[in-house]
């Protein structure tokens, strides 16, 4: 039998329960307020950790002392001054994509968002004008298919992120423990090979993380891609959550047709691509799961050792199927799950098709990819482009991983006349499969993590391999200053990580690289194996050029690309062959 006791009553009854536990010599416990809000979950997995017996890490006690979005007066009192940030405000001002670099460069980055790195061309000319007004000039296109705007005083630290979202775009959360700029197939809705248009999907997905507070504060960063099957790649298995376009076929127990096949845990940096779920997607509920998995990993990913904060070690630690039944709870219904036969072969990409002409699904329109040297372009470059878009395509530019750009709906009559502006302008719609694949990071020039100057090295490299090594086959050679491996060496066919190498016995050291092989993407993935370490910067030119010497001259035929010459032998092999190009 329950009683139900009056105010009065229950007043009386607590301070009694008080007063015995006083002259019992006991303390009454206090309870405890439940943390309530938008926090409330990353506050409650702080404290389960610290309960058992686990130590926060700094940024964990950053984010719990002051969350970054109630530090903004503070941020507007340090531009004021000029004031360069402290540690833990350096942390807290990346939730608005602002990187102090030091001692790199004396100034900040900014990172933006730019959902399926489709941008319109008054955008595209707006971050030109405010790379002279509030940057060192310049801008870089990064692998996540975005921009980065580089050498920002202190004092111009709000004014970039206010005239940012002037141009209706975005920089809130495109940095430290949140989830990065969503990508997509950068020829998302012209592709004639797509299945799916992506764009909407990473727009949704967009606009869902930047309206709701719960979702900044991860764990750690966290990559969300959609692929819809076009020619060029999203590299969705390298985030850790990959939306992949598939059809399923005809009585499989599901309705045929398009889905996104879901792929979890990929971080390549970690040595380790999204894997597959055995789940499939209807198009219109991805945000819903994508939300629900964020969901799991907030309440589990780890918050006391940042190296092991990824998806990736809660679904090592689980394994898949925990962690989708976590899932399913949070969602309140099943997922659905086909077997890999159920399932069409997804068609192959173009490894080529972010240069040069390529004919859209809409007859007489083509996209026109052009060459970034390494990411970079000029203010002026950027002007011209967007005009180029402007006065003869649709008016938009799309960014790629591959740090392109590629300018759409180019009618046949007009190509002729866009190229010839796009080469005015100091910049090529054609590279040597050399250039097309070169990818680098930023580097050392403006990185306090990398041990080398990448994109110098990279273009170097490039000039060098163009004359000692020609070949006629797409290669990828990716460039990274540091573990963190923003440029994904271990994907590349040859992939370069960079290292301080010894020269004397009194540790003097100059720039340098560990190089990997066999590395791969998409239909062929795999991580990279090492193939030499320490190989100065200055002679990884004629290194690498030897590497392609050797492939070209030892390969089974002409169509054999490198990624399966590299397979065919084991590394001894390959070492030996690189050797003997070095003596020959």
């Amino acid at each position: 039998m329950s009683v139900d006791f009056t105010l009065d009553q229950k007043r009386y009854l607590e301070g009694f329960a008080a007063g015995f536990s006083a002259r019992s010599g006991q303390k009454a416990p206090v309870p405890q307020a439940q943390p309530t809000g938008p926090d409330a979950a990353h506050v409650l997995a702080q404290d389960r950790v610290v309960a058992a017996g686990g130590k926060l890490n700094d940024q964990e006690k950053w984010k719990r002392e002051e969350h970054p979005f109630d530090a903004w007066p503070r941020l507007v009192a340090q531009a004021k001054e000029n004031a360069p940030p402290k540690p833990a405000d350096n942390f807290r001002w990346r939730y608005y994509g602002l990187f102090y670099v030091a001692p790199a460069q004396d100034s900040y980055m900014c990172r933006l968002r730019i959902p399926n790195g489709a941008l319109t061309h008054w955008q595209f000319a707006g971050l030109a004008d405010l790379a002279e007004t509030y940057g060192g000039g310049y801008l870089h296109v990064t692998t996540r298919a975005n921009i980065q705007i580089r050498e920002i005083a202190p004092k111009n630290a709000t004014n970039i992120v206010e005239a940012i979202q002037d141009l209706g775009l975005w920089s809130r959360g495109s940095g430290a423990d949140n989830i990065r700029n969503v990508t997509g197939t950068p020829t998302a809705g012209v592709d004639p090979q797509e299945l799916i248009d992506t764009r909407p999907y990473a727009r949704a997905m967009h606009h869902h993380i930047l309206n709701d507070r719960s979702l900044y504060g991860l764990p750690r960063k966290f990559n969300i891609a959609f692929d819809g099957a076009g020619l060029i790649g999203a590299l969705e298995d390298t985030n850790d959550i990959g939306f992949q376009a598939v059809v399923v076929k005809e009585g499989q127990g599901v309705a045929p047709g398009v889905y996104f096949r879901l792929a979890l845990g990929g971080v390549t940096g970690h040595k380790d691509f999204a894997r597959d779920t055995g789940v499939i997607v209807p198009p219109d509920e991805a945000v819903e799961v994508a939300d629900k998995v964020l969901r799991v990993f907030i309440e589990h990913g780890d918050r006391t050792n940042r190296a092991k904060a990824r998806l990736k070690y809660v679904l090592d630690a689980w394994g898949f199927d925990r962690f989708l039944g976590a899932v399913e709870d949070k969602l309140g219904r099943k997922l659905l799950r086909v077997g890999a036969d159920a399932i069409d072969a997804r068609p192959r990409q173009d490894r080529a098709a972010h240069i040069g002409v390529h004919q859209q699904k809409e007859p007489g329109l083509n996209w026109i990819g052009v060459t970034l040297p390494v990411g970079r372009f000029t203010p002026e470059q950027a002007r011209g482009l967007s005009e180029i878009a402007r006065q003869f395509g649709d008016g938009g530019l799309r960014l790629t991983v591959w740090q392109n750009v590629l300018i759409t709906g180019v009618a046949d009559r007009l190509v002729a006349e866009a190229v010839a502006m796009i080469e005015t302008l100091g910049l090529s719609t054609k590279a040597s499969p050399i250039r097309a694949g070169l990818v680098a990071c930023t580097g050392n020039s403006g990185c306090r993590f990398a041990a080398a100057d990448t994109k110098r090295h990279a273009e170097e490299i490039a000039a060098f391999c163009e004359k000692a090594a020609p070949i006629d086959a797409p290669i990828n050679i990716h460039l990274t200053g540091c573990h963190h491996s923003c440029a994904q060496h271990y994907i590349g066919d040859i992939g370069l990580i960079g290292a301080r190498v010894a020269v004397n016995e009194e540790d003097d050291a100059v720039e340098g690289y560990h190089i990997l092989v066999g590395g791969g993407f998409g239909e062929d993935a795999r991580i990279a194996s090492e193939f030499y370490q320490n190989v100065k910067a200055q002679d990884a030119p004629q290194v690498v050029a030897r590497i392609l010497r050797a492939y070209r001259k030892h390969r089974a035929d002409a169509d054999e690309t490198f990624v399966a010459f590299a397979r065919r032998h084991d590394m001894d092999t390959l070492r030996r062959l690189a050797n003997e190009e070095s003596m020959a």
